[in-house]
């Protein structure tokens, strides 16, 4: 699968841009700030519907110059083949209401155009991945799983709004005591769709573990195995085996005796505490954490061998991902440039972005875009012909 056009309207930088995109690697070249990175975000929005830079869409539609009407919504279109058959996918990021999307020029709801462009995206932010919170990396689970799985979205969805209700009503549920049995019936449906995702992270994890050991030796100096494993919050609070990670039905019993465990502690602190909104996934060298321990090369490991197996993994699911890497052959010394070389020579589609060409490695053959901008026109792109 790969992207033959892309037009932008109103998205992030961009006025109104079209721009033809080749089979194998499209590399676009400009200074920093110009807008190279808010086109590969709306390309990997059409694999996820969500943003690698910001939790809010709202952000994704153009701010209006002085003296203009703000845009009210930012447009992606996209023409995508796979197997000879062309679709042509549309979102339109409505600021302050629901997104709206089309497939073929036919309306149809945002969740039903996910699963067509799959996309992996390795950009400087992944360190966090392996530094931060725990939220970065259950969003890079949380990204496999969609794609993966696309009727898992509207499960997060419910998820964040079981959250945001369950919070509330602890706030209030020790005062008002009658409360507690509306609180039982939002512990029943938290228990039931955090154990979706519980288990469909783990699954993941699983799959991942073996991808990880792969792609970490072909880019790293070291032979330390890099191991990857899915943390609970229930670990210590209710007991359960490793497997039961992976069953849906088990975790939801799980999650149902955690909360009731819990309960005078939320009540009292107005939080929820346990879940899949509170669980981590871990990364070792060998035994050695990775976060806090690891050197700066092999965070920079870490995070491009997470990139290449999710990249594996979505392949060998049936449909090979575009692969973006965002500004990031600056970042990396010679061996893992010509590694992470080797992956792009041999993928359908790659989509590279820098600030100068001498930042990349020596690639055999490549299509070549400048990017600017201009303050009146926005981000503009031009393709390199001949």
């Amino acid at each position: 699968m790969h992207l033959t056009d892309l037009a932008l309207d109103d998205f992030r930088s961009y006025r109104h841009v079209v721009t033809r995109l080749s089979g194998g690697i499209n590399v676009f070249l400009g200074k920093n700030g110009q807008g190279k990175t808010n086109l590969v975000e709306a390309v990997a929005y059409l694999s996820t519907f969500s943003s690698h830079r910001v939790a809010a869409d709202t952000a994704l539609v153009r701010i209006a110059s002085a003296g203009e009407p703000t845009p009210s919504a930012g447009v992606i279109r996209a023409r995508a083949v796979e197997d000879g058959h062309e679709k042509l996918l549309e979102v339109e990021i409505v600021r302050g209401k629901a997104n709206r999307a089309r497939l073929n020029r036919g309306s149809i709801r945002p969740k039903e155009l996910l699963g067509i462009v799959r996309t992996v995206v390795f950009a400087p932010e992944d360190l966090q991945i392996v530094r931060g919170d725990p939220a970065g990396r259950r969003r890079f689970v949380d990204d496999l799983v969609v794609q993966l799985q696309p009727m898992m979205a509207p499960v997060y969805t419910e998820h964040d709004k079981i959250l945001r209700q369950r919070s509330a009503l602890l706030r209030t549920a020790g005062k008002k005591p009658a409360s507690l049995s509306t609180l039982d019936v939002w512990d029943a449906h938290l228990a039931q769709v955090a154990a979706k995702i519980i288990a469909a992270r783990a699954r993941v994890v699983q799959s991942l573990a073996p991808l990880l050991v792969g792609a970490h030796a072909a880019i790293a100096e070291d032979a330390r195995d890099l191991n990857i494993s899915y943390q609970s919050s229930l670990a210590g609070k209710i007991a359960f085996a490793e497997a039961d990670l992976l069953d849906p039905e088990i975790m939801e019993e799980k999650m149902g005796q955690a909360l009731a465990l819990l309960r005078p502690r939320e009540l009292e602190r107005g939080v929820n505490l346990v879940g899949a909104h509170r669980d981590d996934i871990f990364l070792a060298l060998e035994q050695m954490p990775v976060k806090g321990y690891a050197s700066h090369g092999e965070t920079w490991s870490t995070a491009l061998a997470l990139r290449l197996a999710a990249f594996a993994l979505l392949k060998d699911d049936g449909t090979e991902p575009i692969l973006i890497l965002d500004d990031v052959f600056a970042e990396l010394d010679a061996h893992r440039r010509a590694s992470l070389a080797k992956v792009m020579q041999a993928s359908e589609q790659v989509i590279v972005t820098a600030a100068v060409g001498e930042d990349l490695p020596e690639i055999a053959e490549a299509t070549y875009f400048d990017v600017t901008f201009d303050s009146d026109e926005g981000t503009q792109i031009e393709r390199r012909d001949g």
